[in-house]
């Protein structure tokens, strides 16, 4: 497993970065919008939208007309991996499941 998807289900796990995951799939959010929707305190949110940035799941923008506004959106690449690793996940343990499936179906 790779550094960059470790990150990633690093800063998933936990419910509230999870909840700005979900409200940035609808739309690209102000931090402050994203703490009054989550019900976080400023402090907390920027804590969390810190971590998200780290990994990688979201960047920032300034608009420009106002410099101190920072709006969130999602970066795709984190999620494509993650996607790729939770596909080979599932074939392995198809695999597994079928071979032990046919191993028991093999017995007396």
């Amino acid at each position: 497993m790779s550094a960059a998807l470790d990150r990633t289900l690093a800063a998933l796990a936990d419910p509230a970065r999870r909840q700005v995951v979900e409200l940035l799939r609808e739309r690209p959010r102000p931090a402050g919008e994203l703490a009054r929707e989550t019900g976080l305190s400023p402090p907390a949110m920027s804590r969390h939208l810190k971590a998200l940035r780290q990994s990688g799941l979201v960047e920032d923008t300034h608009p420009a007309f106002d410099a101190r506004v920072r709006v969130y959106a999602l970066r795709p690449e984190p999620m494509v991996e993650l996607m790729a690793w939770l596909e080979e996940s599932e074939r392995m343990w198809s695999q597994q499941l079928l071979a032990f499936k046919a191993h028991v179906e093999d017995q007396p």
